[in-house]
């Protein structure tokens, strides 16, 4: 909730009979009802758009351009519908760019996973990526 910029703000409350001071050397002493601090998370900002259904309708209605329809896509999507997916090929590399999260919703929202576990992060390499060197016994 509240996730603003890739960060949400989570309370955090001490636990009770603990004593703080703070930078200007007051101390206070918490009851564990008081919210100590307010401790930032990443987050992921979502707009609605399921995963699984974006990957459903890539499967049986890509052809047609339901998922670029779906996902925020109008002109790609009617361009779909037209060329039949572009004669199939094109519904091919969708349903395998949505599968792979490459291809996201128009908001630049992230989709909704409702499961828990191992999400794909794109890797980049760019100048500052540091390359070792692979040597051979």
């Amino acid at each position: 909730m509240n996730c603003t910029n890739h960060t949400a703000y989570v309370q955090c409350l001490p636990a009770p009979n603990i004593t703080c001071k703070d930078h200007l050397g007051i101390e206070k002493v918490f009851t564990g009802r008081e919210v100590g601090f307010y401790k930032p998370i990443a987050c992921r900002n979502v707009n609605g758009y399921s995963y699984k259904v974006a990957v459903a309708l890539s499967l049986f209605l890509g052809w047609l351009g339901a998922d670029r329809f779906y996902l925020g896509y109008p002109a790609l999507g009617l361009l779909k519908f037209c060329t039949v997916g572009f004669c199939g090929i094109g519904s091919l590399i969708d349903f395998i760019l949505i599968s792979m999260q490459i291809v996201g919703p128009s908001d630049g929202s992230s989709y909704i996973i409702d499961y828990y576990g191992a999400r794909l992060t794109r890797l980049t390499i760019t100048n500052a990526t540091f390359r070792k060197m692979q040597t051979y016994p």
